[in-house]
Protein backbone atom coordinates (compact mmCIF):
# COMPACT_ATOMS: atom_id res chain seq x y z
CA UNK A 1 0.00 0.00 0.00
CA UNK A 2 1.06 3.32 -0.51
CA UNK A 3 0.58 6.58 1.27
CA UNK A 4 -1.88 8.66 0.03
CA UNK A 5 -1.09 12.60 -0.86
CA UNK A 6 -4.54 14.23 -2.37
CA UNK A 7 -1.95 17.50 -3.81
CA UNK A 8 0.30 14.90 -5.45
CA UNK A 9 -2.71 13.64 -6.86
CA UNK A 10 -2.99 16.69 -9.48
CA UNK A 11 0.55 14.96 -11.01
CA UNK A 12 -1.20 11.42 -10.45
CA UNK A 13 0.82 9.96 -13.58
CA UNK A 14 3.97 11.53 -12.36
CA UNK A 15 3.11 10.34 -8.70
CA UNK A 16 0.68 7.56 -8.94
CA UNK A 17 0.77 5.95 -12.29
CA UNK A 18 1.79 2.98 -11.08
CA UNK A 19 -0.56 2.40 -8.68
CA UNK A 20 -3.00 3.69 -10.90
CA UNK A 21 -2.11 1.15 -13.73
CA UNK A 22 -2.60 -1.93 -10.80
CA UNK A 23 -6.22 -0.45 -9.81
CA UNK A 24 -7.66 -0.59 -13.33
CA UNK A 25 -5.94 -4.18 -13.89
CA UNK A 26 -7.45 -5.44 -10.66
CA UNK A 27 -10.52 -4.72 -11.67
CA UNK A 28 -10.24 -5.89 -15.14
CA UNK A 29 -8.82 -9.52 -13.79
CA UNK A 30 -12.16 -9.41 -10.86
CA UNK A 31 -14.33 -9.00 -14.01
CA UNK A 32 -12.80 -11.75 -16.38
CA UNK A 33 -14.71 -14.37 -16.65
CA UNK A 34 -17.60 -13.04 -14.97
CA UNK A 35 -19.12 -10.94 -17.99
CA UNK A 36 -18.88 -11.04 -21.66
CA UNK A 37 -15.15 -10.88 -22.24
CA UNK A 38 -15.79 -9.12 -25.90
CA UNK A 39 -17.66 -6.32 -24.13
CA UNK A 40 -14.90 -6.79 -21.12
CA UNK A 41 -12.12 -6.02 -23.59
CA UNK A 42 -13.73 -3.41 -25.68
CA UNK A 43 -14.76 -1.63 -22.71
CA UNK A 44 -10.80 -1.34 -21.53
CA UNK A 45 -9.38 -0.61 -24.81
CA UNK A 46 -11.82 1.96 -26.23
CA UNK A 47 -13.54 3.87 -23.37
CA UNK A 48 -11.24 3.20 -20.18
CA UNK A 49 -7.96 4.14 -21.68
CA UNK A 50 -9.43 7.54 -21.66
CA UNK A 51 -11.05 7.72 -18.68
CA UNK A 52 -9.65 10.09 -15.56
CA UNK A 53 -9.29 9.07 -12.06
CA UNK A 54 -10.34 11.83 -9.97
CA UNK A 55 -9.83 11.96 -5.78
CA UNK A 56 -13.09 13.31 -4.70
CA UNK A 57 -11.80 13.52 -0.73
CA UNK A 58 -12.13 11.29 1.89
CA UNK A 59 -10.78 8.43 0.43
CA UNK A 60 -13.36 8.21 -2.38
CA UNK A 61 -12.16 8.20 -6.02
CA UNK A 62 -14.44 8.75 -9.38
CA UNK A 63 -13.57 7.37 -12.55
CA UNK A 64 -14.63 10.42 -15.09
CA UNK A 65 -15.59 8.62 -18.76
CA UNK A 66 -14.54 10.40 -21.84
CA UNK A 67 -17.30 12.76 -23.37
CA UNK A 68 -17.78 10.69 -26.47
CA UNK A 69 -18.85 7.84 -25.10
CA UNK A 70 -22.02 6.95 -27.33
CA UNK A 71 -20.14 7.76 -30.23
CA UNK A 72 -17.36 4.82 -28.48
CA UNK A 73 -20.15 2.70 -27.97
CA UNK A 74 -21.62 2.14 -30.93
CA UNK A 75 -18.93 -0.11 -32.51
CA UNK A 76 -18.66 -2.07 -29.67
CA UNK A 77 -19.68 -5.78 -29.21
CA UNK A 78 -23.49 -6.17 -26.84
CA UNK A 79 -26.53 -4.40 -26.42
CA UNK A 80 -26.64 -0.81 -24.58
CA UNK A 81 -27.78 -2.62 -21.62
CA UNK A 82 -24.56 -5.01 -21.50
CA UNK A 83 -22.51 -2.89 -22.28
CA UNK A 84 -23.74 -0.15 -19.27
CA UNK A 85 -23.77 -2.65 -16.82
CA UNK A 86 -20.32 -3.68 -17.63
CA UNK A 87 -18.99 -0.17 -17.78
CA UNK A 88 -20.77 0.63 -14.77
CA UNK A 89 -19.19 -2.74 -12.56
CA UNK A 90 -16.00 -1.97 -14.44
CA UNK A 91 -15.39 1.80 -12.99
CA UNK A 92 -17.19 0.65 -9.44
CA UNK A 93 -14.03 -1.47 -9.15
CA UNK A 94 -11.49 0.73 -10.11
CA UNK A 95 -12.97 3.01 -7.63
CA UNK A 96 -12.68 0.55 -4.91
CA UNK A 97 -9.08 -1.28 -6.11
CA UNK A 98 -8.05 2.68 -5.98
CA UNK A 99 -9.17 3.67 -2.59
CA UNK A 100 -7.96 -0.05 -1.40
CA UNK A 101 -4.07 0.76 -3.08
CA UNK A 102 -3.53 3.55 -0.85
CA UNK A 103 -3.29 4.27 3.07
CA UNK A 104 -5.42 7.42 3.92
CA UNK A 105 -4.60 9.41 7.28
CA UNK A 106 -7.61 11.72 8.06
CA UNK A 107 -7.87 14.58 10.02
CA UNK A 108 -10.51 14.38 12.61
Amino acid sequence: MTKFDPEKFDNKYEHYFEEIEQAYSDAYQQLHGGCDSEILRAIDRKVLSESEPLYEGNGKFHVRLPDDIDERAQPLPGDEESFNAVLDEFTTRIEHELHNLFVFEFEE
